[in-house]
């Protein structure tokens, strides 16, 4: 797949040179291959040098490529069909880059963070070091960090960044200490509830021949609410504005004028394709969401901005406070794309000109050689996976798309669900009548087709830790008919109204949305059943769920006051217990029929 051409999306070049002269650029891609040395040294010593800044976000531990759906972007014609694309893979990640970077002296990669955490058992059976390893090898300049980073909390991070081995499993290689991240990450508004100060450095500069460009990083101020509470312990989460803002002016008065903001925050792009162009002539704001809100405030001396979280492509510019269209960009998620984006750096100013950014997306396609050291790194963290990865669990007769899926009731939910009643009924397990899974935590697809020599249709150990990748323990609790009800009015409603997070319920359970109204009220009174029968407000019921869905996580507080809580086994060892016991080679589980969440729209 040919890479995008970039799109000058912020207004016409303003070019050093008089007005007609070819740039720099242009007369090097005109010249032959040797010819161009002299203008290189131009390019070095003149007013304006080109910066590239290659990008990507929310990698996720995806060292090998995606499986399904969750490994494929969407191509947009110009005659307005589209094609999916596989893409994704470090190996592939690692060439795009390496080959973007030839003939761009000045070329600078940073990621929006989430480059760890609910990752594939590759990676997340070693608390992701792979992948750290493999970011080092793919010389990531800085990231910042985002909700996924404080998974197993403050200190863990503090071990990706500094390195050591893990202080209960230990070193995972004889002989060999985890070294750490040879990049920063940045967690600018992240701050020790005790002293108040960051936990790790809000700001990096990087510099080569006099050049300078400040990077800020943040993650997203609601991280508690979608973090376990022993993840965030002891943390302080700030405004995203107010704190990009305040270190904006510390980069100036250390004379750094060029800032990009690295923010894990995003939004939706009106397209789902990659290559949409959401800044074209009748394309509306082309992109919504808080991503929107915290461009529009940002100090306008922020040059460009570098998001994720949403997991969406978009190249698009949202107007600063002073009016000026500054460059927002978001690679998709799991290393399918990384953007490419051209800031043009005036050594006089020592700031960028904003009229001459350029940014697009490219797809991470598979079509090109494999990086060496990447397929050597991937072998090697397999042989040590091996022995638990390839253990067969159950069987499939077809997809069973749960990350993949655009539905609000995942056939893979239902599956779950329906795997967390079942190991959960028992009145020695907790005597639980519902189980709910939050759609966040379904990491993945199961996906038919073998990946490997274990033959099509069977589910490994390797394949369910993807999709359940965090071990959170099953937890059972005594909710009232009541707070069950505003659970599950909480999924559209408050923090969750404009982006529904639709809980996925075990069979059994049944009610309607009616997504024509607005919050709470799109929870069709009435229509909330167990087995055919009203849940009854005053009635208690037992409710199995993961621990991190009973703290009251994802912006469900009503689902924290259940009480006489039991602890159970963990999600995964739930999920493959059902997977054992409900499925063979000549009896396969089929995909669920998704049947239980009507939706009126």
């Amino acid at each position: 797949m040919s890479a995008t051409p970039k799109k000058n999306r912020a207004g016409r070049r303003i070019l050093a040179t008089a007005a007609g002269l070819a740039t720099v650029g242009a007369l090097v891609a005109a010249l032959p291959a040797g010819a161009d040395d002299g203008v290189r040294t131009a390019a070095h010593t003149g007013r304006t040098v080109d910066v590239q800044l290659l990008s990507f976000n929310d990698l996720h531990g995806n060292l090998e490529p995606p499986a399904g759906s969750s490994g494929q972007v969407t191509h947009r014609h110009e005659d307005g069909t589209t094609t999916k694309i596989d893409a994704g893979g470090v190996e592939y990640l690692a060439t795009h880059l390496r080959t973007a970077r030839e003939g761009n002296p000045y070329s600078v990669t940073a990621a929006a963070g989430d480059m760890i955490g609910g990752s594939p058992m590759l990676s997340g059976l070693f608390h992701d070091e792979p992948t750290v390893e493999a970011l080092n090898k793919l010389k990531l300049d800085v990231s910042s960090v985002g909700n996924h980073e404080f998974d197993e909390g403050a200190r863990e991070l503090a071990r990706m960044q500094n390195g050591g081995c893990h202080p209960t499993g230990g070193c995972y290689e004889e002989g060999k200490t985890f070294p750490g991240a040879a990049f920063p990450y940045l967690a600018a508004n992240v701050t020790d509830e005790k002293t108040g100060k960051p936990i790790l450095d809000p700001y990096f500069v990087w510099e080569k021949d006099g050049v300078k460009v400040g990077f800020i990083g943040v993650t997203l101020e609601g991280t508690p609410n979608i973090v376990t509470a022993e993840g965030v312990k002891g943390l302080k989460f700030g405004d995203e504005v107010e704190t990009i803002n305040k270190y904006t002016k510390v980069l100036e008065r250390k004379g750094v004028k060029s800032i990009v903001a690295l923010i894990h925050e995003g939004g939706a792009p009106a397209s789902a394709s990659y290559n949409y162009d959401c800044d074209s002539p009748g394309a509306g704001d082309g992109i919504s969401g808080p991503i929107v809100d915290i461009a529009k405030k940002l100090n306008p001396q922020v040059d460009a901005l570098v998001t994720g979280h949403t997991h969406q492509a978009y190249v698009c510019t949202i107007p600063d406070p002073s009016g000026k269209p500054r460059m927002v960009t978001s690679a998709s998620s799991y290393g399918k794309l990384y953007t490419d984006t051209t800031l043009t750096y005036d050594r006089r100013s020592k700031d960028i000109v904003r009229t001459a950014v350029e940014s697009a997306n490219h797809v991470v396609s598979r079509d090109v050689p494999k990086a060496a050291d990447m397929t050597s790194l991937i072998e090697r963290w397999n042989t040590l996976a091996a022995p638990i990865a390839n253990k067969p669990q159950g069987y499939i007769s077809a997809d069973i798309n749960g990350r993949g899926s655009t539905a609000y009731e995942k056939p893979l939910g239902d599956l779950i669900a329906d795997a967390q009643l079942a190991g959960l009924a028992p009145a020695d397990k907790g005597g639980a009548q519902i189980a709910l899974m939050n759609p966040g935590g379904i990491r993945a697809d199961l996906v038919y087709k073998a990946s490997g020599s274990e033959g099509d249709g069977v589910v490994t150990y390797g394949e369910a830790f993807t999709v359940q990748p965090f071990t959170n323990m099953m937890n059972v609790v005594d909710l009232t008919g009541a707070q069950l009800i505003t659970g599950l009015q909480q999924q559209v409603s408050g923090s969750n109204e404009a982006s529904p997070k639709i809980l996925q319920v075990s069979k059994g359970f049944t009610y309607t949305l009616d997504m024509t109204k607005t919050g709470a009220a799109r929870v069709v009174t009435g229509s909330v059943k167990l087995n055919g029968e009203p849940i009854d407000p005053a009635k208690t019921y037992r409710v199995a769920m993961n621990e991190f869905l009973a703290g009251g996580g994802d912006g469900f507080p009503a689902l924290a006051q259940g009480t006489n809580k039991l602890v159970g086994a963990s999600d995964l060892d739930v999920f493959n217990a059902y997977l054992s016991a409900n499925s063979s080679a000549s009896a396969p589980i089929a995909p669920p029929a998704a049947d239980r969440i009507t939706v009126v729209k």
